[in-house]
C-alpha cells in the first residue's frame, strides 16, 4: 500500500534512509519483521523521492576470496541479508544503493564501544578470526555519501581500505585505547550464532569515480578521539 507523505509535505529533493533493521541473529527468529523494515520500509522512505539506500556486505555468501565489486550477483545467507538485498529493489530507479560494511561510530550499539567496555571489564575476550571484513567508520561513510549523491544512480561500493578479522579488529582497538585485553581467537563454529555470516565480505568498487575512503585503522583512531 502507498502511503503519501504527511499533508502540507511536498517530495523531498533526496532521502538519506538509514533506518534498518540491523539485529541479524534477531532476523532469523522474525524474517518477516526483518522483511518489513528493511523492505517495506524502504519502499516506503523511496516514495518520498530519489533515496540513498545504504546496504551491506551480507547481501554476499563470502565464498569469494578476492574483493566484492559492484557486479557481483549477492547470494545472502541469512534472513538479514536476504531482508537487505530485498530492499535494493524496493529502493527503485531513482536510488542510490550504497553498500558498506561492518560499521562503527562514537555512538550506538557497535563493535567499537562494545570492546572498549569489554576491554574495561575484562582481562580477556573470545573474538571471531575467521570471517574478514572491512570495518569502516560512519563519519567517513557520511563524507563519501556527499561525493556519491553527485554520480550517477546505482550501486556504489564503499567501505574502509584495508582488511582485517573481527579478531585483529579488537586487537587494534585495544592497541590504540592503550587498553590491557588479550584477545582470544575463536572459529564462527565456536561462536555459535544463529544466522551464517559471509568468511569473507571485503567490498571494492569497480567504478573509476566511485569515493575512496581512508583506511580501517585511520578511522578507528578518528572515532577514538571523538570518544575521548
Amino acid at each position: 500500500m502507498s502511503v503519501p507523505p504527511p499533508a502540507g509535505v511536498g517530495p523531498a529533493d533526496l532521502v538519506l534512509h538509514a533506518a534498518a533493521w540491523t539485529d541479524v541473529d534477531g532476523a532469523e527468529d522474525d524474517p518477516q519483521g526483518a522483511a518489513a523494515i528493511n523492505v517495506g520500509g524502504t519502499k516506503h522512505a523511496a516514495e518520498l523521492g530519489p533515496i540513498v539506500y545504504y546496504s551491506s556486505d551480507y547481501i554476499f555468501d563470502g565464498q569469494k576470496r578476492s574483493p566484492y565489486v559492484e557486479s557481483d550477483p549477492p547470494n545472502p545467507l541469512s534472513a538479514y541479508g536476504r531482508s537487505k538485498a530485498y530492499g535494493e529493489a524496493a529502493a527503485g530507479e531513482r536510488a542510490w544503493i550504497v553498500r558498506s560494511s561492518w560499521l562503527f561510530g562514537p555512538t550506538g550499539r557497535n563493535f567499537v564501544r562494545t570492546m572498549l567496555r569489554l576491554g574495561v571489564e575484562r582481562d580477556e575476550v573470545s573474538v571471531v578470526d575467521d570471517q574478514v571484513g572491512c570495518p569502516t567508520y560512519v563519519a567517513h561513510l557520511a563524507a563519501a555519501t556527499r561525493e556519491v549523491v553527485e554520480l550517477p544512480h546505482g550501486i556504489w561500493h564503499v567501505a574502509a581500505d584495508g582488511e582485517c578479522t573481527w579478531a585483529e579488529f579488537a586487537q587494534a582497538i585495544f592497541e590504540e585505547a592503550k587498553l590491557e585485553c588479550e584477545v582470544v581467537p575463536i572459529t564462527t563454529a565456536e561462536l555459535g550464532r544463529p544466522a551464517v555470516r559471509p568468511a569473507y565480505s571485503v567490498l571494492r568498487s569497480e567504478k573509476p569515480d566511485a569515493p575512496r575512503l581512508p583506511h580501517w585503522r585511520d578511522g578507528l583512531r578518528e572515532c577514538l578521539a571523538q570518544l575521548a
